[in-house]
């Protein structure tokens, strides 16, 4: 019996993740949770944006400003001071209220801005997992903060992929800039970058805006959203015959 291939896919804690991050992690059989890397300031960690009558609008969570470059994602509080959960409903109910999938959905956002949030990444991993149901992908799902590494950039990834018994790493598209592939290879591991093609759907309005929130999606197409999410771009398929010549694990 052939071997069983193992596809393995990390990414950091980000608000409402737009549709790319989904197709990286229907291609995987595990994902990690990168929960335990440096906070980043004005990258998608806090915020994203959906479409309004009027446009895109930023969605953004406000965090405490006191030592946050310095924190671990996982360390990042919430400015609970401010009116953002009211904010973000208000907007999201605006804006997708008359959408094909409203019922399906508003009720999970009435409820998740109701809840008390202390931790940024307790918040996006919340919400990723209720849109990995939604959206039909059952993945294993882990945590950096719980696996006790110690290396950094590549070194880390690959020490991971090492800890997780990973046959293939899938990186994004930035992960070009650090990965070192040679490591990788000498470690029997084979490395893929993502090159995400954004499809188009129907939108409420015209004209189409892409890199919104998975979100704008599903209130347009519910179950559909998983098949639109992957259209025109890799398949599972199609990574595992380049990397190991089979269809099938």
């Amino acid at each position: 019996m052939p071997k069983s291939r193992v596809i393995l896919t990390a990414h950091q804690p980000v608000y409402l993740p737009w549709l790319g991050l989904f197709h990286k992690i229907a291609l995987a059989d595990a994902f990690v949770y990168f929960d335990d890397v440096q906070y980043q300031n004005k990258d998608w960690n806090n915020r994203n944006k959906v479409k309004t009558a009027s446009g895109p609008v930023w969605l953004t969570v406000p965090v405490l400003n006191k030592d946050h470059y310095s924190l671990k994602l996982k360390d990042v509080l919430i400015r609970n001071d401010m009116p953002w959960k009211r904010k973000h409903l208000k907007t999201i109910k605006l804006a997708y209220s008359k959408a094909p999938y409203a019922s399906r959905y508003l009720p999970f956002f009435e409820d998740l801005f109701v809840r008390d949030w202390e931790k940024l990444s307790d918040l996006n991993e919340y919400i990723l997992k209720f849109l990995l149901s939604e959206i039909g992908l059952r993945v294993a799902f882990s945590k950096l903060s719980e696996m006790d590494l110690r290396d950094k950039k590549s070194d880390l990834v690959l020490e991971m992929c090492q800890r997780m018994k990973a046959d293939l790493y899938l990186f994004g598209t930035q992960g070009k800039n650090y990965a070192d592939v040679a490591a990788f290879r000498d470690a029997g591991i084979s490395v893929e970058f993502q090159d995400y093609n954004h499809p188009t759907y129907t939108q409420l309005q015209s004209p189409f805006v892409s890199h919104l929130s998975v979100i704008d999606l599903l209130f347009n197409f519910g179950p559909a959203s998983l098949d639109i999410v992957m259209s025109g771009n890799l398949s599972r398929q199609q990574l595992m015959e380049k990397h190991f010549g089979c269809a099938r694990e």
